[in-house]
């Protein structure tokens, strides 16, 4: 990953795609959002909102998660082999703007990408900055399903004197 000074605003980066089926949905909903349209093909088929069975919104929002971590300790594996330093990103202090725009039918599959919105330097946390970047998250066809604003720790690149 990144130090905050190798960060450029308009930055983009693609960090993965999954393919929701109705097992992987059906899963998640019975743990986590047991909504019929999530559960049953029948009924989800028969829904004027979806027209057939729907993945869970905070499904399509974990799997982003999940593909983001994969990819970057794939990057920090590269960079690591390659003997170079490696800035382990801190905690999100948060997101905002979640928005889940179309639903992810079964058989999608979806393809997630962050793009650098903002950068600065933390106020409270020295050797520390913050990047805020729009995450979206678009279907097979290129339509946009979800979109939010994320906020992350970046650290600092520490010279040495």
């Amino acid at each position: 990953m990144n130090f905050l000074e190798d960060l450029q605003v308009g930055q983009t980066r693609e960090f993965g795609s999954f393919t929701f089926t109705a097992e992987s949905i059906k899963t998640f909903a019975r743990e986590f959002d047991p909504q019929t349209f999530h559960l049953d093909e029948d009924a989800a088929k028969r829904s004027a909102l979806f027209g057939g069975l729907a993945a869970s919104g905070w499904h399509v929002a974990s799997v982003s998660m999940g593909l983001r971590i994969r990819d970057a300790q794939r990057r920090e594996a590269e960079a690591k082999a390659r003997g170079e330093d490696y800035a382990a990103w801190g905690p999100s202090p948060g997101f905002r703007d979640l928005r889940w725009v179309k639903p992810v039918l079964v058989g999608d599959t979806i393809t997630y990408a962050s793009e650098v919105t903002d950068i600065r330097v933390s106020a409270t946390r020295p050797g520390w900055g913050i990047m805020q970047a729009s995450n979206t998250a678009k279907n097979q066809h290129g339509v946009l399903v979800m979109s939010f604003t994320a906020s992350v720790f970046v650290p600092q690149r520490v010279t040495k004197g």
